[in-house]
């Protein structure tokens, strides 16, 4: 079966204002939106509730990060339980922002991967590696150490709730871009790695998209590629050149 193109828009400490969001949401509800890709829009943590309200009923909501508590003394934390009440049905997890400005290890990662898991959430769940790694060749390493953490705490029917997210560190919000042939390489890398480590059916059904500087410009190259199944989007989710990506495969 053809994995389904997916969409994500990952809005981080945006928009700053809640009229800016209620446009936002205007822009999307008014858009023209390929059916056949499966659209995620992740706000801040005050805006979720809100937007889940008032945006229309085939575009998800994801909250952009969780614990894994399910409730408790953990100032400024969201459990994936209270996600689940709300009907939130995705959450971000691993994000190299998180990674980098949070100090969340994969260990922590995998912790909350599968506390989200156990309440009934879907994970968009990101990987990466930094400039500095890829310029030693150490991209593949660095994925599947990522990767490792989270199998090591999942079952093999986890895996229909994740979506991977190969994010390369070097190309969030810098402008600079995966080439094509690098998207590819190391989306096929990670498949090869799900094959060896959990079955070669998970590694054919998980969809592993692309984020880093993806907009309207080289989204449609992208979106060719055999093992690139989608995007998540930072800065161009804000713009009206999300819908243009969302519709990248028509």
């Amino acid at each position: 079966m053809a994995r389904q193109f997916f969409v994500g828009g990952n809005f981080k400490m945006n928009p700053v204002t809640r009229k800016d969001k209620v446009a936002l949401v205007k822009l999307l509800n008014e858009a023209e939106l390929d059916p056949a890709t499966e659209v995620v829009v992740s706000p801040p943590a005050l805006y979720l509730i809100p937007v889940k309200e008032s945006i229309r009923k085939d575009i998800k909501v994801a909250a952009q990060n969780c614990y894994f508590k399910d409730s408790g003394a953990f100032t400024g934390e969201i459990s994936p339980g209270q996600l689940v009440d709300s009907d939130i049905p995705y959450v971000i997890l691993g994000h190299s922002e998180r990674r980098t400005l949070f100090h969340e290890s994969s260990e922590v990662v995998a912790q909350k991967t599968r506390a989200a898991l156990d309440k009934g959430l879907s994970i968009i769940l990101c990987i990466g590696e930094t400039l500095k790694e890829r310029e030693a060749g150490e991209t593949a390493k660095v994925c599947e150490e990522q990767l490792k953490a989270v199998v090591n705490v999942l079952k093999e029917s986890d895996w229909s709730k994740i979506v991977v997210a190969y994010e390369p560190v070097w190309a969030i919000g810098t402008g600079k871009v995966a080439t094509p042939q690098q998207a590819q390489e190391a989306h096929k890398d990670i498949r090869s790695y799900l094959s060896k480590a959990v079955s070669s059916a998970v590694a054919e059904s998980t969809r592993i998209i692309y984020g880093g500087s993806v907009n309207a410009a080289n989204c449609k190259e992208l979106s060719t590629l055999p093992d690139v199944d989608g995007f998540l989007v930072g800065g161009a989710s804000l713009k009206p050149e999300f819908v243009q990506i969302v519709n990248s495969k028509r």
